[in-house]
């Protein structure tokens, strides 16, 4: 599911919840819970996550496993 996966981006890039909140303009508390799985993540907020870890939302999404599209890095 998406929400393991914006955990691995974030984590990876050594971000906390509070930095990956404060892009999306939303109190931390918001934020988590799109992590937990609890709420399900705004379009929006899929495609500034997408635009700051550099990859596709359907990698995001877990709709594929590439991180960017065929021909691009």
């Amino acid at each position: 599911m998406y929400f393991r996966r914006i955990r691995e981006l974030r984590e990876d890039r050594d971000l906390t919840q509070a930095a990956a909140a404060a892009y999306l303009n939303m109190h931390r508390s918001v934020y988590r819970r799109y992590e937990s799985g609890e709420r399900e993540i705004p379009v929006w907020a899929a495609i500034a996550l997408a635009e700051l870890y550099r990859v596709s939302t359907d990698y995001l999404l877990g709709r594929t496993d590439r991180p960017s599209p065929p021909g691009k890095k």
